[in-house]
């Protein structure tokens, strides 16, 4: 069984696209564990901020088959995957981590933990003792890092007072 991160954004319907999308991951993977809500700005483009929250799961289903999952909730979900990366969403899914697994075809570890801290901290918050298998340091350090070397604006909210789980 694989052990994975999903990150969740969304800056539309916040609560409620994100509570759908934490009860579809409910049905298609095992022993969810949710971070805190991270507020921040929409990036690369004006918009509504966005909520983020990370989840840890463990699934039997190899890479390809979990990326479609992800899709399907997504699309379930109104995701419309013709507008440009950086643009408001309903829904966005993303495979963070699954295992230590490097793959640079599926983006994984996906780039954006060592770029947004949107997608760190809610991963160092699960996961602080794990090891970045390219970085070969441990979730926690990274985030040290990151929140002493960048500029970055974000709000951490707990997680059943805001989605209501």
């Amino acid at each position: 069984m694989a052990n994975v991160h999903i990150n969740i954004g969304s800056n539309q319907n916040r609560r409620k696209n994100m509570s759908a999308a934490i009860q579809a991951l409910e049905l298609a993977f095992t022993d969810l564990k949710i971070s805190s809500v991270f507020e921040s700005p929409a990036e690369g483009f004006e918009g509504d901020d966005f909520y983020n929250v990370g989840v840890n799961a463990h699934t039997h289903l190899p890479i390809k088959e979990t990326l479609k999952v992800l899709r399907d909730i997504e699309q379930k979900q109104g995701r419309d995957r013709t507008q440009p990366k950086f643009s408001s969403r309903e829904i966005d899914l993303d495979l963070v981590l699954y295992d230590d697994m490097v793959d640079e075809s599926a983006n994984l570890p996906r780039d954006d933990i060592l770029k947004y801290a949107f997608v760190l901290a809610p991963l160092a918050e699960l996961n602080s003792e794990l090891i970045h298998p390219i970085e070969g340091q441990s979730y926690q350090a990274l985030w040290q890092r990151f929140q002493m070397n960048k500029e970055y604006e974000l709000t951490q909210y707990n997680v059943n007072q805001v989605l209501k789980l």
